[in-house]
């Protein structure tokens, strides 16, 4: 069985997705709209699909499941319009940056039974998943604790923050879902520290750029993370967790593990510098097992529960940060 696929959102992650689509010879793509006719007619061009509007893509009977990257705002109503027609759903974080339209969405889900996918595509980093898979297999014993760091090579544009829902929202709800992928237990509590070291603007705009952040389950279990907006060496992307009988770590990535020594000292290759080039694997094997999931009709995950649960620890951070208080959460 080949998995036709239409794609709803022809810019920057619409493009990794559709060329992890080319990658995958269990997946076809099919058709690709986008607001912007010309942004859809190249990518479509480029990946041997054609452009249809996204009416055309949710009534289509040569369209299994479909993948949303279009704007935040778009993404719930989508969601539903797509499971009411029958498709599998593949959608970008977060499917919406207010808790109530996210519940909302996913008793539709429900209610229709379709397949949804939330694209925390970290958990499919083949060094994150290995970390992973040494404490499936007691490797490091019970986990204790797990530390994030999570660093951006520089901040985004003002027009960007205004509508990305803030820091927790938009950065760290990826490492919220990487500490929940690693615990192994849900967090109870959140402590959140947050500042503007970076940039002026992003303060004036009500954000963040700093942030400091602890989880701690009901046992015990605590996850750090660290996370900003700058870093002027490169994309900093690291995990560790520590356990009863030992620690388990996944370094940055360069281009290559090359290191140079002389008179002068040692030389390595600086970090990549995008999340694109960081996590190219990553976006595969996450495209990957979406088709896997719609051909064999098994579970899929990340799920639309673990999208809700992510955005309520980044609500929750944002509280936090903001009354300069522990926050409880039930996930």
């Amino acid at each position: 069985m080949t998995v036709r696929l239409g794609l709803l959102g022809a810019g920057r992650i619409g493009k990794v997705h559709a060329e992890a689509i080319a990658a995958n010879p269990r997946a076809r793509l099919i058709a690709v709209a986008d607001a912007f006719p010309d942004a859809a007619a190249a990518l479509a061009a480029s990946a041997g699909a054609e452009v249809r509007s996204v009416d055309a893509i949710m009534d289509a009977s040569d369209i299994d499941a479909v993948l949303i990257t279009t704007p935040t705002d778009l993404h719930a109503a989508m969601i539903e319009r797509a499971a009411r027609a029958d498709k599998a759903i593949f959608c970008e974080k977060p499917i919406d940056l207010d808790v109530a339209r996210v519940r909302s969405c996913l008793a539709v889900v429900a209610e229709t039974g379709a397949k949804l996918m939330v694209g925390f595509n970290r958990r499919f980093d083949p060094n994150f998943a290995e970390v992973r898979r040494q404490i499936d297999a007691g490797a490091i014993g019970s986990v204790e604790m797990v530390s994030i760091t999570s660093r951006d090579p520089g901040a985004p544009p003002a027009d960007y923050i205004k509508r990305s829902g803030g820091i927790f929202r938009d950065m760290t709800i990826h490492d919220f879902d990487i500490a929940r992928f690693l615990l192994g237990e849900e967090p109870v509590t959140v402590y959140a520290s947050a500042s503007v070291l970076v940039d002026p603007e992003i303060g004036a705009l009500g954000d963040y750029d700093s942030a400091s952040i602890v989880l701690t389950t009901r046992s015990g279990r605590i996850a750090q993370i660290s996370n900003s907006r700058r870093a002027s060496y490169g994309y900093d992307q690291r995990i560790e967790a520590h356990g009863s009988k030992g620690l388990v770590s996944a370094e940055n990535v360069r281009a290559t593990n090359v290191e140079v020594a002389g008179a002068d000292g040692y030389r390595r290759e600086p970090l990549l510098n995008f999340f694109m080039t960081r996590y190219t694997e990553a976006y595969r094997a996450e495209i990957q097992a979406f088709v896997a999931a719609v051909e064999q009709g098994g579970p899929i995950s990340p799920s639309g529960e673990d999208g809700l649960k992510a955005l309520l620890l980044a609500d929750a951070a944002l509280t936090s940060a903001r009354e300069k208080r522990v926050v409880d959460v039930a996930l």
